[in-house]
C-alpha cells in the first residue's frame, strides 16, 4: 500500500488518478486527517499504517504562482524546505521508503557545453548563487536537508502539462496570455511523471535524484505554434522583447528556465515520450475546463 501526502494539489491529484486507474492500492492523505508536518505524529501513522511506500507531493507553491512566495516567505520555507526534513525523519525512524517531488527550477539556462544540467550539477538558481526567486531558493534547500537520505527519491519535476485544461497547466497558462517570455524550457508531462516516479520505485531502481522531465527541449515560440496547428487556434501572442522587459511589466519575481538532463531516469528503463510528441498528444486530446472553473493562471513559469 502506498501512501499519498498532498494528494490534493496538482500534481498529488494525478498520483491519485494514476493509482486509481490502475488499480494500485494507495491512501491519500491530507493534513486535516494526519498533520505530517509534525514529526511525531507522522511516525505514528506511519508505524499503525505500515505503508510499503510513501510519496510527498506536499509542498508551497503560491497562489496564482509563485509571486506569493516572496509574500508568504514563512510558508514557503515551511512547505518546501523544513517539511521534507520531517518526512526524512519519520520515514528514517521508521524504515519506509518515500519519494519527494521537487522542482528543476532550480536552475536557469543550460550547462557550459549546452547540455541540459545533470543530477549531479549543484543548483544555480538558489540562495547559495545569489540570485533566484524565493521559491527556487526553498526548493534548494529542501534538497540539502535530503542529502544523503536513506531510501529515497528525489524526482525533479519541470512545468506540468497534461491535456486537462487547468490553471496549473502550462499549454493553458500559454493559451490564455497575450503577451509571453520566449524562453527554452525543458517540461514535465504530469501522466508521465506519476508514472515514471512510482516505476522508480516498482523496479527498485537505485533511490536518488531523477529529472523526470520528457527528452528534449522546447522554446516558447515552439509551443505556440503547436497549440496553432493542433488547436486551431485564431489568436494573435506577442512576445515581450527579452527577460528584463518580463520582469518590469509581468513579475515580481525571477523566473527559472532551464533545460535537464533526463538520460539518468531513461537508462534505467523506464520511456518517456519526446517532449514535441507529449505536448501534441495532449494538445489533440484537449479537454477544456468549464467556464466558471476558469481562473486566472498567472504569468507563465
Amino acid at each position: 500500500m502506498i501512501v499519498v501526502l498532498g494528494s490534493s494539489g496538482y500534481v498529488g491529484s494525478e498520483f491519485a488518478r494514476y493509482f486509481e486507474t490502475n488499480g494500485i492500492d494507495f491512501q491519500s492523505v491530507s493534513r486535516t486527517q494526519v498533520d505530517y508536518t509534525h514529526r511525531d505524529t507522522l511516525i505514528r501513522f506511519l508505524r499503525e499504517v505500515k505503508p510499503d511506500f510513501l510519496i510527498n507531493t506536499a509542498g508551497y507553491t503560491g497562489k496564482p504562482n509563485v509571486d506569493a512566495c516572496e509574500i508568504f516567505k514563512a510558508d514557503c520555507l515551511a512547505g518546501n524546505a523544513v517539511l521534507p526534513g520531517v518526512i526524512r525523519e519519520a520515514c528514517e525512524a521508521t524504515a519506509t521508503t518515500w519519494g519527494h517531488v521537487s522542482s528543476g527550477c532550480i536552475y536557469t539556462g543550460c550547462r557550459s557545453d549546452g547540455g541540459g544540467f545533470r543530477e549531479t550539477d549543484p543548483p544555480n538558481f538558489c540562495f547559495r548563487s545569489g540570485y533566484c526567486s524565493f521559491y527556487s531558493g526553498s526548493k534548494a534547500l529542501g534538497e540539502e536537508i535530503l542529502s544523503g537520505a536513506i531510501d529515497c527519491y528525489i524526482w525533479r519535476l519541470r512545468i506540468p502539462f497534461d491535456h486537462h485544461d487547468s490553471p496549473r497547466n502550462y499549454l493553458s497558462k500559454v493559451m490564455r496570455y497575450n503577451m509571453l517570455l520566449d524562453a527554452t524550457n525543458s517540461i514535465s508531462h504530469l501522466g508521465e511523471f506519476a508514472n515514471a516516479a512510482y516505476r522508480c520505485w516498482e523496479k527498485r531502481v537505485e533511490p536518488g535524484i531523477y529529472h523526470v522531465t520528457n527528452p528534449g527541449r522546447v522554446t516558447t515560440r515552439q509551443v505556440v505554434e503547436l497549440i496553432k496547428q493542433t488547436r486551431h487556434l485564431d489568436k494573435t501572442f506577442r512576445f515581450f522583447e527579452d527577460e528584463e522587459h518580463f520582469m518590469r511589466t509581468a513579475a515580481k519575481t525571477p523566473r527559472s528556465n532551464c533545460v535537464l538532463d533526463s538520460s539518468k531516469l531513461l537508462a534505467t528503463g523506464i520511456e518517456l515520450t519526446p517532449v514535441t510528441d507529449a505536448i501534441e498528444r495532449s494538445l489533440r486530446a484537449w479537454q477544456p475546463m468549464a467556464m466558471d472553473e476558469v481562473r486566472s493562471p498567472g504569468p507563465p513559469s
